[in-house]
């Protein structure tokens, strides 16, 4: 895997991912039934990603402007047990993350596609966007996936951690023996 020496460099401090949901972990589009039901579906490429970069060392967690049991759901399911949902102010939902988990900036990466991550993504030490990330989120950020929200572009960002990071051949080799 090609990794520029400035990312290994960033990726190498990396302790904790948080992640945006709408766009990253889906594809952005908010499906709703007739009874108000809401929909939303994920990659199961991006839940292995997130779950051997736990396994690997590194903390995951979400930060979401909006509210959903789906993504609790999901949360829990994956193992992520920092969560903050309905916060529009992502920047200070991350100094309530530092309050319980304390940690430099610079050891800290960001995925998110749109203007409210921004807060974020431009402050901490590796700021990731999917390929169908807003254009102004594109410019700020580190690296783009080639692949878009919802469909693996978290996978690739923790597999690119974890090359940078010389994890990724021990927890693959977990799966070959």
């Amino acid at each position: 895997m090609n990794i520029s020496p400035e990312f290994k460099s960033r990726a190498s401090r990396i302790k904790l991912l948080l992640l945006d949901v709408d766009g990253v972990l889906t594809d952005g589009r908010l499906y709703f039934s007739n009874q108000g039901d809401e929909f939303k579906t994920f990659s199961t490429l991006d839940g292995h990603g997130i779950k051997m970069l736990q396994k690997s060392g590194v903390k995951v967690g979400i930060i979401t402007g909006r509210t959903s049991n789906l993504v609790a759901k999901r949360a829990s399911d994956l193992g992520i047990t920092i969560l903050i949902q309905g916060r529009e102010d992502k920047w200070d939902a991350l100094q309530e993350i530092l309050g319980k988990h304390p940690m430099e900036l610079d050891e800290i990466a960001f995925m998110g596609d749109d203007w409210p991550d921004l807060t974020i993504m431009c402050r901490v030490g590796l700021a990731l966007t999917p390929a169908n990330g807003h254009f102004s989120v594109v410019e700020r950020a580190h690296w783009q996936s080639s692949l878009r929200g919802g469909e693996g572009a978290v996978r690739e960002a923790c597999d690119l951690i974890m090359h940078a990071q010389n994890t990724f051949d021990s927890i693959l080799q977990s799966y070959l023996a």
